[in-house]
């Protein structure tokens, strides 16, 4: 099982922004969301990003448009994800 730290995010406009995710990357890695999906809810592997020093998982969410991506850290879900930067 791999850990992946997720360093920047690709994503299109969408109604719900954690929903827009398309990719997520991280040094040297990039993968696509249903890949990310798929590793989690296959307990693969995991990812997580750090939010002011602290890490924060990464998990699956049930969303009204299907799956998505969302970190959780300090016992609660935040936007975190959002702010990373686009991969290049």
């Amino acid at each position: 099982m791999a850990d992946a730290r997720v360093t920047c995010i690709t994503r299109q406009p969408r109604k719900h922004p954690h929903e827009g995710i398309t990719h997520l990357g991280g040094n040297g890695w990039k993968r696509s969301k249903a890949e990310v999906i798929a590793a989690i809810e296959d307990r693969r592997d995991t990812f997580h990003l750090l939010v002011g020093g602290e890490r924060a998982e990464i998990s699956v969410l049930n969303g009204p448009n299907g799956k998505y991506l969302r970190a959780y850290a300090q016992g609660q879900w935040n936007d975190s994800l959002l702010t990373l930067p686009p991969c290049i």
